[in-house]
């Protein structure tokens, strides 16, 4: 290991370098502490695709200059002689509020996913760059990607076609959308409840640009645990304004990305498919097999 850290600046001064092993990412995550007491999170990856992936991380410099309640990018690199990618953050203290939404009253738990909803807006305000490629060229070749790997992946769920079905008679929706900074990974795993009961945004490890609301295809893991978290989640994006078109898109995003979690997960092995199989028998279950646009959990005022 000092062999690879030893290229990052300061890492001299590191005391303490433990590793995280919570995730599917294959990423290697790391809390550091040093001399002087100050804690990071440290993330290596490989080290193929860092310029390709280095604007990215200008968004979440982007994010710096904002007062948002997330983890702050502080240095990145390559290190390992180039064979691995750094990623330096600071370290935000806190519990992790998929491990205690259970045990807050719906109120609490509202709250908390209206709050998500703010700030999952204000991300968004960070606008993707001007030369990518049309979101409708991109997300289209996403979706037949995807279809086909699950078609070709020798496992399947029933009911699969409804999913199919809406997604190529919802897909034209996709033309024309904007593109934003993406967190790419935005539900109740990845978020804190700091000392001060105050909602913190963590792991950005799957940033991108795209069409904002496609982020809300994360929602099923949050929806499973708090329906309340969910609905307060997309009131408070809109606050308390939903447009019809986004429950329309929401649902397509939210099917491609069932349709394409089923091969996605097949090498993480046995236990980790069982879980998106389960998932994706849920969603089917909101959605009554995709004959309607609306989860049956969401509510649009706190009762």
């Amino acid at each position: 290991m000092e062999e690879i850290i030893s290229e990052i600046p300061l890492s001299n001064e590191w005391k303490t370098l433990q590793l995280i092993a919570e995730g599917w990412s294959t990423d290697k995550k790391y809390y550091v502490k040093d001399y002087r007491g100050r804690q990071y999170l440290l993330r290596i990856s490989e080290g193929k695709g860092y310029e390709e992936e280095s604007h990215l991380y200008n968004g979440l410099r982007k994010l710096n200059e904002r007062s948002l309640p997330v983890s702050k990018l502080l240095d990145s690199g390559l290190c390992n002689n180039g064979k691995n990618t750094f990623r330096l953050f600071s370290w935000i203290q806190g519990v992790e509020l998929i491990k205690i939404i259970g045990k807050l009253s719906k109120k609490e738990q509202y709250e908390y996913g209206y709050d998500s909803g703010k700030i999952l807006s204000k991300i968004h305000e960070i606008e993707g760059p001007s030369n990518r490629v049309s979101w409708g060229e991109h997300y289209n070749r996403k979706i037949d990607k995807k279809i086909a790997l699950y078609k070709n992946c020798g496992i399947t769920f029933p009911n699969s076609e409804r999913v199919i079905d809406y997604i190529r008679k919802h897909r034209s929706l996709i033309v024309g959308r904007s593109q934003s900074f993406h967190h790419g990974d935005y539900h109740l795993g990845n978020m804190l409840i700091s000392p001060d009961k105050k909602l913190r945004i963590i792991d950005f490890n799957r940033l991108d640009y795209g069409d904002p609301w496609e982020e809300f295809n994360r929602l099923p893991w949050s929806a499973s645990k708090s329906i309340w978290f969910a609905s307060g989640q997309i009131n408070g994006y809109f606050n308390n304004e939903v447009p019809k078109e986004f429950f329309e898109l929401m649902a397509l995003y939210i099917g491609v990305n069932q349709i394409g979690s089923i091969p996605w997960a097949i090498p993480y092995g046995d236990k980790e498919l069982k879980i998106l199989l389960r998932q994706t028998k849920e969603v089917l279950d909101w959605y009554e097999n995709f004959t309607q646009i609306i989860p049956k959990w969401y509510q649009k005022i706190m009762n």
